[in-house]
């Protein structure tokens, strides 16, 4: 059977408006041939004209082996999914810009100073813009500096990873991102193509952030915030998306209803179906819990074993009850409109 290669990822993926953003295709494409256009404005990313299996007929196929939008891989339908327990928790210290518990930096943190891990791809933001992009984070210090980053923007998260896997050689990397990040991330670890199995071998914890839908940073922020709403980016101190978008400045707190945000939606996330991150070792979000409080679902041996760390370290707490309710009424939303 003939290998799946960028020819087919294009014709199915791109050219279709299925694509997810989530940077994977990039990272591992080793012509390094696969970027995002800045000047057309386009959701998917382009080939720069050099496939080595196409023009060269060397094998390949690392792109298509990792998209989560393919016609190849079936991506689970489920309100929760499978799971260990679900768990309210945060940090045991003051983590100066967190989202919501900051339980995700507590576990994180805790992972760098045991040397679990050594590396952590998640993503960052330019604090006068907010623009966000994909980075690389390997000190505490600046685990704590990144915490409380916007993940409701559509960004090439593992665009990262090449770096880290290939140019700085970590092995023990976490991922963190929304639920198409981390389709991605497993496809990874789970890939026979002998191209993709680094980068499968150095991903250890795969966290899974609670996603409703992503949005495009100009269409939003340049559009709909600042030229219709007179809202500085500089203004925001923090954007949450719980059934609408909450954005909270220095005097206020702005709802907006998600269908008012339609334009602003990247077409790749209107067939997505996962709110709380299926394929994740680990997920993570702000619904389903008390204020100040991270909803945890922690799904296999491998988020058990990074939660009952931090937890025994004493960097994370684990107090309160679950609305489960809640978090299944937003899964089943997002996957009837999907």
């Amino acid at each position: 059977m003939k290998r799946k290669n960028y020819e087919d990822l294009k014709a199915e993926v791109w050219d279709t408006g299925r694509c997810s953003g989530c940077g994977a295709c990039i990272a591992v494409c080793p012509a390094d041939a696969i970027v995002f256009s800045t000047d057309d404005g386009s959701d998917s990313p382009v080939n720069t004209g050099y496939c080595k299996e196409v023009v060269d007929c060397v094998p390949c196929g690392a792109c298509y082996a990792v998209c989560p939008r393919t016609d190849d891989v079936k991506i689970p339908k489920d309100v929760t999914g499978e799971y260990r327990r679900i768990v309210p928790a945060r940090s045991s210290f003051e983590i100066t810009g967190k989202q919501s518990g900051g339980a995700v930096s507590a576990i994180l943190l805790d992972g760098l100073e045991r040397g679990t891990i050594d590396a952590v791809i998640t993503v960052s933001e330019d604090g006068w813009t907010r623009k966000p992009y994909s980075v690389m984070i390997t000190s505490k210090e600046a685990i704590l500096m990144k915490a409380g980053s916007r993940y409701n923007w559509h960004v090439p998260v593992l665009t990262a990873l090449n770096e880290a896997v290939v140019g700085r050689k970590y092995s023990k990397i976490a991922i963190v991102g929304t639920p198409c990040v981390v389709q991605a991330a497993r496809l990874m670890k789970e890939s026979t193509n002998d191209l993709v199995k680094p980068f499968g071998n150095a991903i250890r914890l795969i966290i899974g952030l609670f996603c409703t839908e992503s949005f495009d940073y100009e269409r939003l922020m340049e559009g709909k915030l600042k030229t219709d709403m007179n809202i500085e980016p500089w203004q925001i101190r923090r954007m949450d998306v719980k059934g609408k978008l909450e954005i909270t400045t220095d005097g206020e707190v702005v709802d907006l209803p998600l269908a008012e945000l339609d334009g602003c939606i990247k077409e790749g996330c209107r067939i997505c179906t996962d709110f709380t991150g299926l394929m994740s070792d680990l997920s993570a979000g702000s619904v389903g819990s008390e204020p100040d409080y991270t909803t945890l679902v922690i799904r296999n041996d491998t988020g058990e074993g990074f939660v009952s760390n931090a937890v025994m370290s004493g960097k994370l707490e684990i107090s309160g009850d679950i609305n489960l309710g809640l978090i299944e009424k937003l899964s089943r939303a997002k996957l009837s409109r999907a």
